[in-house]
């Protein structure tokens, strides 16, 4: 992450696996999210759930120590795949508004640019918590926002597919008919704020499309409505998973969309899920995927 870190000092504890006290690690970046007005900044988002922004393209790092020292921090615990901090969304039209979500702590807003920070976690429910209903401990897999409507984002966790309209104050959930709540990713088409996808597994034992049908699901309708959109997808014997940021889309008028499998298969779709092909195979799990518009 650069030549240099700047941040004070990884002193404090969290909770481990067995709920016993654990010293904070930087272990290794889980994200990456550029500034909407300046491409010199960059935020990073690190195991142990920490965030970082460069003003220097990268050569220095500052820690926004207001989230990890959060009052609510000595009790965050790891998910399964540790305490990463896995996602970044910066509001465009106020750059002093951002959401962060961290495996498995929850969700947090930052009303003034990241000095500190809000959990926004009202609503949701988890059944594997003692108290399903929890300020923290929700297992988040992904945030995603439309900038055209900043106060509404959606959220994959877990289990359950959320929405909020109020910036996070509160959420709803809107896993509707899908054959599964549980999944990593979730995208928001690039014109249409309240058509959204995600890409359900059967579990969080089970890494694999139900029935073994590899199907995103849309809704047109934010959510509680989906259809699934199979044509030019494999619908048997398909055991792959798809991770949370393994989805993407573009900004062209049809709004493409794209995801990458553990399999090493990367689809493409360029009318919005109606069809898709493979543009890719054989490749080692596929973990991200981004879309760059030429101009």
């Amino acid at each position: 992450m650069g030549n240099e870190f700047s941040y004070e000092g990884v002193t404090g504890t969290h909770q481990w696996y067995d709920g016993t006290p654990h010293p904070w690690e930087f272990k290794r970046v889980w994200h990456l999210e550029p500034s909407p007005d300046d491409p010199d900044t960059v935020y990073a988002g690190v195991e142990d759930a920490a965030l970082f922004r460069s003003s220097d393209g990268g050569q220095t790092w500052m820690e926004f120590a207001g989230l990890r020292t959060h009052s609510t921090g000595r009790d965050w615990a790891p998910g399964a795949g540790g305490m990463c901090l896995h996602t970044i969304i910066i509001d465009p039209g106020n750059l002093q508004r951002m959401y962060v979500a961290i495996s498995a702590a929850g969700a947090f807003r930052s009303d003034d640019a990241g000095a500190s920070w809000h959990v926004v976690t009202k609503g949701l429910s988890s059944n594997f918590l003692p108290e399903p209903k929890a300020l923290i401990g929700h297992c988040v897999h992904k945030l995603a926002m439309h900038p055209a409507r900043p106060g509404t984002v959606f959220m994959q966790k877990h289990c359950d597919v959320c929405r909020t309209d109020n910036a996070g104050e509160s959420w709803t959930e809107i896993s509707g008919n899908l054959p599964s709540d549980f999944g990593f990713p979730i995208a928001v088409h690039a014109h249409e704020p309240d058509t959204i996808f995600v890409v359900p597994i059967l579990s969080d034992t089970e890494h694999y499309p139900p029935e073994g049908k590899l199907r995103v699901f849309r809704s047109r309708w934010g959510g509680n409505e989906w259809g699934a959109l199979t044509k030019g997808l494999p619908q048997r014997n398909c055991y792959v998973d798809v991770l949370r940021d393994a989805m993407a889309v573009d900004s062209l008028d049809s709004c493409g969309i794209y995801f990458g499998t553990t399999g090493g298969q990367v689809y493409a779709s360029v009318d919005a899920g109606d069809t898709w092909q493979s543009i890719a195979e054989y490749l080692p799990r596929v973990c991200s995927v981004e879309v760059q518009t030429i101009p």
